[in-house]
């Protein structure tokens, strides 16, 4: 699936900005508990990664992440993913390893972990580790060119976050 040969490792290449999308993806806007938000070609509908929480803030530890579409292709509505897109591409399984912590892997790719915690602002973010850099992801890209539905031709991952660090925007590329 699309995201299953995502990353192979998690070798990237900073600021490599050769080889974009011919499309305008659009920033979503308005979304209150968004944690990160995954685009990629051939069209800019797009994933959102929402965390799931009551209005207490109370996380549902069962389904922490809420994982979604927005339709931007499709008048801006929001859809559920499919059967196959959450079982086989876009859909992340969690595992509690602390009160308020959480290990999270995209189903088509479990070598890369991410982790939902609180950050130093005590709001919940995702962290991944790309390139010895601990990012606070905001944003990821597949560059899809061509391929199929089940063994699309991936040209690389970038992952758009905060260096923790320094707090720099940074975007780490993942060639594939």
């Amino acid at each position: 699936m699309a995201f299953q040969l995502l990353i192979v490792q998690a070798f990237g290449q900073t600021a490599d900005k050769s080889d974009p999308s011919p499309l305008k993806f659009p920033t979503p806007k308005g979304i209150a508990n968004q944690l990160f938000y995954l685009q990629r070609d051939p069209n800019i509908n797009t994933i959102i990664c929402e965390l799931n929480a009551d209005k207490n803030g109370v996380v549902d530890k069962k389904d922490p992440i809420l994982v979604y579409w927005m339709r931007y292709g499709d008048k801006g509505e929001k859809q559920d993913l499919s059967y196959i897109q959450r079982k086989f591409a876009y859909g992340i399984q969690t595992k509690e390893l602390a009160k308020d912590q959480y290990e999270l892997r995209f189903v088509s790719h479990k070598k890369l972990p991410m982790y939902l915690q609180r950050g130093d602002d005590k709001k919940f973010h995702v962290y991944v580790t790309v390139n010895q850099k601990k990012l606070q992801i905001e944003r990821i890209f597949v560059r899809i060119e061509g391929g199929s539905f089940w063994l699309p031709n991936v040209k690389y991952v970038e992952i758009k976050g905060v260096n923790t660090a320094n707090d720099a925007i940074v975007v780490e590329r993942i060639k594939v």
